[in-house]
């Protein structure tokens, strides 16, 4: 018997040991899934325990169905400000570290452009980032799919990424036509299984700085 032939969706391989942190109903982890046909390189994972997400998310249960039958370790409660340090992550390297659309929550006092929110969402980017560089591959790359627009472009992610040791690669457009199956989801306590508007959207690829290469 060969080797398995490579199959490919956008920019992720089934060759690629990839993460997934902060799904939704797991509904993008599951497109990735079925277009490798298997996902056995694939860890994806949810911020709530599994009773909490089948309350936010009662259409992650086919997901999850789907991604267990291929393959794919699911982990719930992983929070990003901690998860390099899990007790099964810890001891992982990744290719790719995906985070779709990040989001601090949803308040009915506060809305996009306050101030307060905004900072809310910068602090956990910052931890992502700080996490996500030591769970990386020498050549490995931390994927954040995030609107350009206002007030988003106000969180600075490209700067965040610096603080953190890495630097932006690439960025190129997102599309949801791309992923099919995928549905993006407010998350937070407010109308959480509800999608939300796509516009400007772009993959924000980022490398390792060359000083911490070395230690990956």
């Amino acid at each position: 018997m060969g080797e398995k032939k490579e199959k490919k969706i956008q920019h992720y391989s089934s060759s690629q040991k990839i993460l997934l942190v902060g799904e939704g109903d797991f509904s993008f982890s599951a497109c990735l899934a079925r277009a490798f046909r298997s996902a056995a390189n694939m860890v994806a994972t949810s911020l709530h325990s599994e009773d909490t997400l089948l309350t936010k998310h009662w259409s992650c249960v086919p997901h999850l169905e789907d991604l267990k039958r291929r393959g794919c370790l699911v982990l719930h409660e992983v929070d990003v400000y901690d998860m390099n340090q899990h007790p099964i992550l810890m001891s992982m390297k990744f290719d790719v570290i995906i985070f779709n659309f990040p989001h601090a929550g949803h308040f009915s006092w506060l809305c996009e452009r306050n101030e307060e929110l905004i900072e809310m969402h910068k602090e956990l980017v910052q931890a992502f980032f700080n996490s996500a560089r030591k769970m990386l591959n020498r050549d490995g790359e931390v994927h954040v799919a995030h609107r350009d627009d206002y007030p988003y472009n106000e969180w600075q992610i490209v700067e965040l990424s610096q603080r953190a040791g890495l630097y932006l690669k690439e960025k190129v457009g997102f599309f949801k036509v791309d992923y099919p199956g995928y549905h993006n989801k407010r998350g937070g306590d407010i109308q959480c299984n509800k999608t939300f508007p796509l516009k400007s959207c772009f993959t924000y690829k980022f490398s390792l700085l060359e000083k911490y290469r070395s230690n990956a």
